[in-house]
């Protein structure tokens, strides 16, 4: 499902909102897991999961075309942990 897909979902699902609202609404909502995650916070939604970001330390790499060692410079990444009713929810047997 895509950013636009859920916009219309929404807006399908609440007709008393305009899609502009609930376009803003979702896009509110991204940018605030966001700048949460830049700032080093961890941002949990109960029963979906938990956004944080996990450090990497710099490494030797290799370049997998040419064999060449490379310097890979430590970074930060995203991490999601899936909430316990999230995991119940996909592992479910209808």
């Amino acid at each position: 499902m895509t950013k636009s897909e859920l916009i219309q979902r929404i807006s399908e699902m609440n007709p008393h909102l305009y899609q502009r609202d609930v376009e803003r609404i979702v896009s509110t909502i991204f940018d605030e897991i966001a700048d949460a995650l830049a700032h080093g916070q961890r941002v949990e939604l109960r029963g979906f999961g938990a956004f944080s970001v996990k450090d990497r330390d710099s490494r030797t790499g290799r370049n997998p075309r040419t064999g060449e060692t490379v310097h890979v410079e430590s970074k930060r990444i995203p991490f999601f942990k899936t909430g316990k009713l999230l995991r119940e929810r996909l592992n479910a047997t209808d």
